[in-house]
């Protein structure tokens, strides 16, 4: 029987074009292992990915909206699966490798905080090294996930992860396009979010944006995307110089409009209290951190094991954490 790693690896050549990086060219992984019969390195990446803890509890973290009600609003895994499938068709499109495209996609949060970027920002003013998601989603795969042997994945994945909100001037093809895609799918779902919660109406979107973009969720999307394949050539990928000037005109109005929009975040002060709290609390009582943080404190010293185990709760967790914590129970005397 022919082995299917090596068919396939041999069929990218075809398929992956000359700026897209092959399996075969992979700088491979920091603890050598055996190929896989099956897989490719970037399709075993995928899998370890989508099978760690850390990617499972995306699904109970907040995206923007905190404690939304109603089953419809994105959690940080739907983002997650947006970006996923976006740059997926971008990578198809313009030849890329679909695999490294797929598993930097599915492992660009897996460091994010509770409490969105609410989160983010409390535990860097906290946090004596400050706290970066990017940096965090690295270190989640490089030494948290597996009880701290990591997930050893290829270079160019980690990259990828590493570097997907600001990119590096020696990012793949396939980091950018994640990077590029990442912004196009919040951007547009956060839009979505917000008419869903009432903050806007389809009529409070400029013109310029529905004349630009379209009027619904799923044009707008087409249309960044569709822009972004046509105007991208020659191993560069960008949209559209007027594409990309609506694109910055749509963050403004986003940014004034929902992210610093008092009724939508009024509840974000909330959250330096919580994590506050909890990482006092967790540096103040080593002990009481969980076995599988035991190596970091021993390493790298509490902060850091306090750090890494806040950082990787979710939004219910940590409210549950500290109700545990700081608020006192009923009780009644027999």
């Amino acid at each position: 029987m022919n082995c299917p790693r090596e068919e396939r690896e041999q069929a990218e050549y075809l398929l992956v074009g000359n700026y897209g990086v092959r399996a075969v060219d992979s700088r491979g992984r920091e603890m050598p292992e055996e190929e896989c019969s099956i897989r490719t390195c970037f399709q075993r990446d995928v899998d370890r990915i989508t099978h760690c803890k850390s990617f499972r509890r995306l699904k109970h973290k907040t995206q923007v909206f905190l404690q939304p009600e109603g089953d419809h609003y994105r959690t940080r895994l739907t983002h997650t699966l947006e970006v996923s499938r976006l740059a997926r068709t971008v990578s198809r499109a313009l030849r890329l490798n679909e695999d490294l495209t797929e598993a930097i996609a599915l492992g660009h949060d897996l460091g994010h905080t509770p409490f969105g970027h609410a989160g983010e920002r409390a535990l860097n003013r906290i946090h004596p090294g400050g706290f970066r998601h990017y940096e965090q989603s690295l270190r989640v795969a490089d030494l948290l996930e597996r009880d701290g042997r990591g997930l050893n994945l290829c270079y160019e994945t980690r990259m990828g992860i590493l570097n997907h909100t600001y990119g590096a001037p020696d990012d793949t093809r396939e980091a950018t396009c994640v990077r590029l895609c990442d912004r196009i799918a919040y951007i547009n779902h956060d839009l979505d979010d917000a008419i869903r919660a009432g903050l806007l109406t389809e009529e409070d979107v400029p013109e310029k944006i529905r004349s630009g973009a379209g009027s619904r969720n799923s044009a707008r999307i087409n249309s960044f995307i569709r822009d972004l394949i046509m105007s991208s050539g020659n191993g560069a990928l960008a949209l559209s110089e007027p594409m990309q000037d609506l694109f910055d005109y749509f963050h403004s109005f986003m940014y004034a409009e929902i992210y610093t929009n008092p009724l939508a975040k009024g509840e974000e002060g909330k959250v330096d209290g919580i994590l506050a709290a909890l990482y006092d609390y967790y540096t103040a009582h080593p002990e009481t951190l969980p076995e599988d943080y035991l190596g970091i404190l021993e390493n790298e010293g509490v902060e850091r094991a306090a750090c890494d185990y806040i950082s990787g709760m979710t939004d219910g967790y940590a409210m549950e954490k500290y109700s545990e914590l700081f608020i006192p129970f009923a009780w009644t005397v027999k």
